[in-house]
């Protein structure tokens, strides 16, 4: 778990002409910029202009925004401060999410590679590419192909098409946040303090769009295609591919950039097939966060003290206190539980399409071993997805687990064969837990034994309702 799952701060440098603007001071911003225990900072409504002294930092997120600018950049800062406070939306201000992360990529990777729109040239190999994966796929799982259209997207069309999958992923998080901070007052001091509560809304609503579009812009620069975090992102029945991305990964593998481009449609139409064909495993998922947002609790009882001691006549001690880093999302066994749940099915997730991959591309790929082995390190090292999770939702993948799951999807193929292994996705109760991933042989063994007896025990029962019944059903 991360320590500080919403650490809000301005992106480190930002554009202020779209793609070829110029760098704003890289010193202020950043992650963690609003303190560990306050996910709205230590002074979310004061900050220092040029000239009016006041320091900037880690205390101040407005420190990035205003800091070192002339006045044509002092008019453009106050004008999205004025957007942040108008602000009436809902717990994220995604208007603003979409642009930080477009702004994010129009920067450029740190290795200098500008996103640049898909060619046709690529369009067309990205296309071919998942044509010959699906068939591929077609001898080495049950589940048919899930992928309508084969896309290839750059770095700003990979943000706006998976936008709506950031929502409904952060949003119940950001929601239940936001709510225990309005909540903690009194019925009398909410009254009074009405303003300055829409305002922090505002502000709320604002910080968090700076961060997450942040974080999905950085991870735009990275990611190969719509299901690099394992769940499933983009449109559904669309597979896609980020040509420029899929070039940086493969550039010092030493394997050509066919074999790289369809190593990696193998995964995608993988994940494509496994969301398409099994319709309850996007929602258990989603649901997942959903449960840990539900499980939320914020620390407020150093506020409810200084609530407690407030002189009505006197409402600006009531912004003191709200100022004064008392909120502070708490770890509790709800949310463990969720995270627990989310974390295994996602390495199911990831462990099948790994399985299922290997078997398809190892035949017929020289540099199959080398490229899945480069994608579980990548992933071990705690990548770009491991990295936003934790950000936004306060979730770090085990890569162990992956691991684990991939040996246990690979003895159920060998114990049962490619159907047997695939019909455990027909419901979430027939999947592996936690404790089946440390014992995948035994997890194999019991279940055979379970589902032959179940399979009995059903037949029996038919026939004994179709004697009872007669050979017509009317039971006559």
């Amino acid at each position: 778990m991360s320590d500080t799952p919403f650490g809000f701060g301005l992106p480190p440098e930002e554009p202020e002409d779209g793609d070829e603007g110029k760098k704003k001071d890289p010193a202020g911003g950043g992650q963690g910029s609003g303190g560990q225990g306050n996910p709205f900072g230590a002074n979310p409504f004061g900050f220092a202009l040029p000239g009016m002294g006041g320091q900037g930092g880690a205390d101040n997120p407005f420190a990035a925004m205003f800091g070192s600018m002339n006045p044509t950049d002092l008019g453009a800062a106050f004008q999205q401060l004025g957007q942040m406070l108008s602000y009436e939306g809902g717990p994220v201000n995604w208007d603003m999410a979409k642009q930080i992360a477009r702004q994010v990529v129009a920067q450029g990777t740190a290795d200098g590679v500008k996103d640049a729109s898909v060619g046709p040239a690529e369009k067309s190999a990205v296309e071919e590419a998942v044509r010959l994966a699906d068939l591929w796929l077609d001898q080495a799982t049950s589940l048919p192909s899930g992928a309508n259209t084969a896309v290839a997207w750059s770095r700003a069309e990979w943000v706006e098409a998976t936008l709506p999958a950031w929502k409904e992923l952060v949003d119940p998080v950001a929601e239940r946040v936001g709510t225990a901070m309005g909540d903690v007052l009194p019925q009398e001091m909410q009254a009074m303090a009405g303003p300055l509560i829409g305002m922090m809304r505002s502000m709320g609503g604002a910080m968090f769009g700076q961060q997450i579009g942040q974080a999905i812009g950085a991870l735009a620069g990275e990611v190969v295609g719509s299901t690099d975090v394992g769940l499933p992102l983009g449109p559904a029945g669309r597979a896609a591919l980020l040509p420029l991305n899929v070039e940086s990964f493969g550039k010092d593998l030493g394997v050509p950039s066919d074999e790289v481009r369809l190593y990696l449609a193998l995964r995608e139409a993988a994940h494509q097939r496994l969301f398409a064909h099994v319709p309850w495993l996007r929602a258990h998922l989603f649901g997942a966060v959903e449960s840990y947002a539900r499980g939320i609790k914020v620390d407020t009882s150093k506020l409810e003290e200084a609530v407690s001691q407030l002189d009505p006549t006197h409402p600006e001690q009531l912004q003191e206190a709200l100022q004064s880093g008392m909120f502070q999302p708490q770890d509790t066994p709800e949310q463990k539980a969720s995270l627990a749940r989310l974390e295994t099915a996602l390495a199911l997730v990831e462990g099948w399409v790994d399985a299922v991959v290997h078997a398809a591309a190892k035949p017929r790929l020289s540099s199959a071993d080398a490229l899945r082995e480069t994608l579980r390190r990548r992933r071990g090292t705690g990548g770009p997805a491991e990295q936003t999770f934790a950000t936004l939702i306060g979730l770090e993948l085990r890569p162990r687990r992956l691991r684990d799951a991939s040996r246990l999807w690979a003895s159920l193929t060998d114990a049962r064969g490619v159907d047997g292994r695939d019909a455990l996705w027909e419901h979430p109760d027939m999947l592996p837990t936690a404790t089946d991933l440390d014992d995948p042989d035994g997890f194999v063994h019991r279940e055979q034994l379970d589902f032959s007896e179940l399979d009995k025990l059903l037949g029996e029962a038919a026939e004994g309702k179709k004697d009872d019944q007669g050979e017509d059903g009317s039971g006559e």
